[in-house]
């Protein structure tokens, strides 16, 4: 014992495995006693490096040098060290799970534990396996069993030689009933000091997954630096969350595979509700995450449905933790309910469009117009009227819209053009607009298909609204802008207006930049499919000179934002595209996360820099394939272009969207937004100088990058090491090749052969999962809550003297605008949606912002350098908070216009407007 105490003692150098190597990292196999005569203080004073100053565990290495003449330990002794593990329990657990975890309580203590094992990295040189503990048992399981916290913290002690070495790894088997959240282990009592393992993760009982679950320490290595006593676990855990790619998977398992999108129809319940598979020859599109169902009944190719409430299948880990299911669960409801009124209302009542602005504003007053026919006999026939009567006497907030953003400042902001035009470069969709560089304009489709190329459009149109420049002036002087929708919605465009309650046509709107740094629209064109040389295929309508053209004017606002709302929810926020074509996030994303997990092990650097950036993604778009996506889901029934929306989808995928030209100073230049100007902060000079969206995006872009660069260049100072990293190479390859199959061969794709590359890879994926899709999604009830500033659905055309509907609309434009506006049940039900999705979960993880902070890393420079990037982020943010402020900065600032705060790194949780999370999280 006595020689023990003296290995283990404070003789010993306290080295903090956050202290890296000469390269990065712990140099694993030195272990050093301090000479006589030396005290610890003055052997920190000879180390050099870098010490975190929030990490309280950190301490000095021993020098080279001064530890070459102490010998080695000849004989090995054990020693007990302690491990400190903390579980996260549930808040609310149902019957059924209290039940398990009583018995579990109880079987514990006969041995059916929960069981740890150390494992070294080094390897025994006689047998040449891993150095391992002994096994040993969580205490105290059933005495903590009935504590009410949100973590529990349990201990252990293992038993390990002397030249042991370093833990690298611990295998845990469950062997209770239920599974359990383990969410991290710090072992404490050897020299390197504490050893932590973040380990975040569900595990399983051994009843549901046979076999030991394995979890590394937060130490990075590259794959060949991989210790030897890890080698083996690293590939075998890599192995386990491959899995064979067969059978179906169930909700416990942690397996990542790729298939199709043939699970958006449901042809067994009816043949009008079978959609195309998305992801193949006949319509490309990026993979999604396997669950492997049986096919449906009628359709081999087709794969059956699972209805919500029931769950689909993702990877147990990627599920969401329970305030965010909680939160995610209230808005459910509020959107059941929000969506069952209107549909009663609806079935009783023969009129159920909006009668005038009073009773849309009604939504947001006095709640949902529960006394229209909805008591007596139509409540009794309820499936659960009880439950649906104590809802309303006890949070009748539930049923009462918030009133959105758009309407606290200047409730008729939205009629007016200025503010039309400010939502194109700052509102929710501030991606689509483009400087117009040839006039009229030309379209990309086939003419011998879709008719002469160039648009209507004619100097005669816009030149009185140019302050006396001719077209040419305009143009040479950057003053003519273009949100142009013509292309992708042209091709569907019969088919949409044959379905029932759906007009529309394909959009261009038109732009100028006036002297003051603000746009103005000009024109708007309304374009039709070519039916031959005397059609009336396209349609230019202009601001208004009397009462008459101020309707059409306002009917062509409309019908330009529901093209700009459809384009916003199925390409831009969804996965890509505008004329310039552009990645964005949810489904061009995935196949990058599913392929991060099989690829790259958790001990890989590049893992950890992504993990934050992946989180709630794979969940998300299951529920999005639930019930947003697929056939009479929201965005069928609340789109105009209806079932064929993912059609349209997938049509921008296959002919626009780009790997290699998505991150915004590349995205800015292609839409001709900026030109590159290395003298000018970012290396570009906008040309629209107070365009708020790229004004705050190119600070958080900057940030993001130089962060990334730091890391990247901290594992790969050579070329030669990211050429021969394998896993790095196969995660980038397979994401491409595999889930972005239909498209692997274009010769676009960014290469992975140098720093260069990856860190533009990585800060690309990095800012379409954080800030990209932040400034796509916060805003959408906000701006898109209040249905007249940004309908999602037209059900008229606007009508011409020689139509039918001509008189009709003379006589009463009040009525026929609301006529052409949603009905009550699909305004209220996309409401109800976009407020869910604009809702932040109180367990939120924003920019700068990751869960374990000081210990995500063994490396101390890294999470050093880590709250450097934390800290640009609050001093941006400060900055975003200065510009809101600025009057001469109109597009942001002034009366009645809404601040810019789609940017904004922190949020408070609800509906704000405002944040920045790590990932695609809603």
């Amino acid at each position: 014992m006595a020689m023990a105490k003296e290995i283990m003692g404070t003789s010993l150098v306290q080295k903090s495995m956050f202290l890296p190597s000469a390269k990065y990292g712990l140099n694993q196999n030195k272990y050093w006693v301090l000479p006589a005569g030396v005290s610890s203080e003055k052997m920190k004073n000879l180390n050099n490096k870098r010490v975190v100053k929030k990490t309280a565990t950190t301490v000095a290495a021993v020098s080279e040098d001064l530890v070459k003449s102490v010998p080695p330990v000849e004989k090995a002794v054990k020693f007990k060290v302690r491990a400190i593990v903390t579980v996260r329990k549930k808040i609310k657990e149902d019957f059924k799970e209290t039940l398990v975890n009583q018995l579990d309580a109880i079987t514990d203590k006969i041995g059916w534990n929960v069981v740890l094992e150390l494992v070294s990295t080094e390897t025994d040189p006689k047998t040449r396996n891993p150095k391992r503990s002994n096994e040993a048992v969580l205490r105290d399981w059933s005495k903590k069993s009935n504590v009410k916290a949100e973590r529990v913290n349990y201990t252990t002690e293992f038993i390990v030689d002397s030249d042991f070495g370093v833990p690298g790894a611990i295998e845990v088997t469950n062997k209770h009933q239920n599974e359990f959240f383990l969410e991290t282990i710090t072992i404490e009592g050897f020299a390197c000091g504490p050893v932590h393992f973040p380990c975040d993760s569900w595990v399983q009982s051994k009843k549901d997954l046979p076999g030991k679950r394995i979890f590394f320490s937060n130490q990075p290595y590259l794959p060949n630096e991989t210790p030897a006593g890890l080698k083996a676990l690293r590939e075998r855990e890599l192995r386990n969350l491959r899995g064979d790619g067969k059978g179906e998977r169930k909700l416990s398992d942690r397996i990542y595979d790729y298939d199709v999108y043939n699970d958006l129809g449901n042809p067994d319940k009816d043949y009008d509700l079978v959609r195309p598979t998305l992801g193949g020859e006949k319509l490309p599109y990026p993979r999604r995450c396997r669950t492997g169902r049986a096919p449906t009944n009628t359709d081999v190719h087709s794969e059956s449905r699972i209805e919500k409430p029931s769950p689909i299948y993702v990877p147990r880990d990627e599920q969401f933790e329970e305030s965010k299911q909680n939160t995610f669960l209230f808005g459910r409801l509020k959107a059941v309910l929000h969506t069952l009124f209107p549909t009663l209302v609806a079935t009783i009542s023969k009129n159920h469009d909006f009668k005038g602005f009073s009773d849309i504003d009604s939504l947001f007053n006095e709640g949902l117009p529960l006394n229209t026919g909805l008591h007596g006999e139509v409540l009794k026939k309820l499936p659960m009227p009880k439950i649906v009567n104590k809802i309303q006497e006890s949070s009748q907030s539930l049923l009462k819209y918030d009133t959105p953003l758009i309407l606290t400042k200047d409730k008729f902001a939205w009629l007016r053009d200025d503010e039309f035009a400010r939502q194109v470069i700052a509102g929710i969709n501030p991606v689509s607009i483009e400087r117009l560089t040839v006039f009229p304009p030309v379209s990309k489709l086939d003419p011998e298909i879709y008719g002469p190329p160039e648009s209507a459009i004619k100097e005669e149109h816009i030149v009185g609204h140019l302050d006396g420049m001719s077209v040419q002036q305009a143009l040479e002087e950057n003053k003519l802008y273009m949100v142009d929708y013509h292309d992708i919605y042209l091709p569907f465009l019969d088919r949409i207006n044959a379905l029932d309650d759906r007009k529309a046509y394909a959009t261009r709107a038109f732009f100028y930049k006036t002297p003051c740094g603000t746009l103005k629209p000009i024109a708007i064109e309304l374009s039709f499919p070519y039916a031959g040389p005397n059609s009336r295929s396209k349609r230019v309508v202009t601001p208004p000179v009397d009462a008459t053209t101020s309707w059409v004017w306002q009917l062509a606002k409309s019908h330009f934002c529901t093209n700009d709302a459809g384009s916003h929810q199925l390409v831009h926020h969804w996965y890509c595209l505008d004329n310039s074509v552009m990645l964005r996030t949810h489904a061009a994303v995935e196949p990058f996360i599913l392929a991060a997990h099989r690829q790259l092990s958790a001990m890989h650097p590049i893992f950890k820099l992504l993990d934050p950036h992946m989180r709630y993604t794979l969940q998300i778009n299951v529920l999005a394939r639930q019930s947003l996506i697929s056939n009479e889901g929201v965005i069928e029934s609340c789109f105009t272009p209806g079932k064929y929306c993912m059609q349209i989808s997938a049509a921008a995928y296959k002919n626009f969207w780009r790997f290699d030209l998505e991150g915004l100073p590349s995205d800015l230049i292609r839409r001709g937004m900026a030109v590159a100007d290395p003298t000018q902060p970012h290396g570009l000079r906008l040309l629209l100088e107070d365009y708020p969206y790229a004004n705050d995006g190119l600070l958080i872009w900057e940030a993001i990058e130089n962060w990334v660069k730091t890391y990247v260049n901290r594992y790969y100072p050579d070329a030669s090491i990211v050429q021969n990293d394998s896993e790095l190479q196969a995660w980038y390859w397979e994401a491409k090749n595999v889930g972005h199959a239909d498209l692997k061969n274009e010769t676009w794709w960014s290469k992975l052969e140098n720093a260069d590359d990856l860190i533009r890879i990585l800060t690309i994926l990095i800012w379409l999962s954080s800030a990209q899709h932040a400034a796509l999604n916060f805003g959408q009830y906000p701006y898109g809550g209040y249905m007249p500033n940004r309908a999602p659905i037209m059900r008229r055309l606007i009508p011409e003297e020689s139509d039918a509907e001509y008189e009709n609309f003379m006589a009463n434009p009040h009525k026929y605008f609301l006529l052409a506006l949603p009905s009550m049940l699909q305004a209220t039900k996309y409401m109800a949606v976009v407020d869910s999705l604009s809702t932040h979960s109180p367990d939120e993880e924003y920019l700068g912002e990751r869960s374990h902070q000081s210990i995500w890393t063994g490396d101390a420079d890294m999470v050093e350098a880590f709250y450097e990037f934390s800290a640009e982020i609050q001093k941006l943010e400060k900055e975003i908070e200065r510009r809101n402020k600025d009057p001469n900065l109109r597009n942001r600032c002034g009366a009645g216009v809404l601040p810019y705060e789609l940017l904004a790194p922190s949020s408070e949780p609800g509906v704000t407007c405002r944040g920045v999370p790590n990932s695609v999280s809603i």
